[in-house]
């Protein structure tokens, strides 16, 4: 295919790096609906340098990224060596983020970002207490860790995956706990625990983290990795005065996005990329790598490298 090809938008883009989440192995495997048009090219992140564009937003020549805005879904995405893009999706890459680390970090960095925005934004603050961080080794919850560590936050990490207590520990973690170790108990409320939660799972785990929140305490619901259903009560929100903040890292306007981005390039930037992004891989090894996401043996975030040396 060639650039005319490829879904329109104003701003083209020589993509650098791509990434992969466990959305884009859904998508490609098929074990989700993610694609809502088909053909489209796949990858819902990209970064790299603007090679043309009609839009006074965005200049030839600057670093950029696009995460989500329909990539992969209804827009090809990051899994081509060119992308076009509506002007008012793409993010100039702020000061102190290269192309490469924005997607080390990517839409699952964006998201811990913004729920930990979210949560400032409602209170949550280092003085009230942990914060649990669910499906800890992945992208989202590994970012997490290492964001609220260097805000000051006593982190807590629940994983299944025990033999990654070590790597948890490294980026950020004061505590690691496995899932054999957690008492659900079956009562609307249970012993407080936590400040506040990110949680990636959903199911189970988010019904007993909404009944062990400390007083208002913010939980930052991003994932389904275990379930999309929620049972609770209305007993934490009313009597405790909990938050359940949905993030949504799809839908956010770009002034927002810029927001985010921005922090990420300040104070919110990850200080363990070297640990959580270990792994580089290039367009052959997609499909055993989205396996790997699918089979739950992925820890941290996986780079795509498209055209790196650009």
């Amino acid at each position: 295919m060639n650039i005319d090809d490829l879904t329109e938008g104003d701003v083209v883009i020589k993509v650098m790096y791509s990434t992969i989440n466990y959305k884009d192995a859904l998508a490609a495997t098929g074990k989700g609906k993610i694609l809502k048009k088909y053909p489209l090219v796949g990858g819902i992140d990209l970064s790299g340098t603007v090679v043309s564009s009609s839009s006074d937003l965005v200049k030839e020549g600057s670093f950029v990224a696009v995460n989500s805005c329909g990539l992969s879904e209804t827009r090809d995405g990051g899994y081509a060596e060119y992308a076009r893009i509506p002007a008012e999706a793409v993010i100039q890459l702020p000061q102190g983020i290269s192309p490469l680390e924005a997607m080390q970090i990517g839409t699952a960095g964006y998201a811990a970002a913004l729920a930990i925005y979210r949560m400032e934004q409602n209170g949550q603050n280092p003085k009230n207490g942990p914060i649990i961080v669910t499906g800890a080794t992945g992208g989202v919850g590994s970012i997490a860790i290492d964001m609220l560590s260097n805000l000051g936050y006593e982190v807590v990490a629940l994983t299944s995956k025990t033999e990654q207590k070590s790597y948890l520990m490294d980026i950020g973690a004061r505590r690691v706990i496995s899932h054999q170790e957690i008492e659900y108990g079956n009562r609307p409320l249970e012993k407080s625990q936590w400040a506040g939660a990110i949680d990636n799972l959903g199911g189970d785990t988010l019904a007993w983290l909404t009944r062990t929140m400390n007083y208002d305490g913010n939980i930052a619901s991003i994932g389904l990795a275990s379930h999309f259903s929620l049972n609770t009560t209305v007993m934490p929100f009313i009597l405790r005065g909990n938050n359940l903040l949905g993030i949504n890292a799809v839908d956010t306007s770009l002034l927002l996005k810029k927001e985010i981005w921005n922090r990420i390039g300040a104070h919110m930037k990850p200080q363990h990329l070297d640990k959580i992004a270990t792994k580089s891989i290039d367009f052959k090894e997609l499909p055993s790598a989205f396996d790997a996401f699918m089979n739950g043996q992925v820890v941290g975030r996986t780079v795509v490298e498209i055209n790196p040396n650009v």
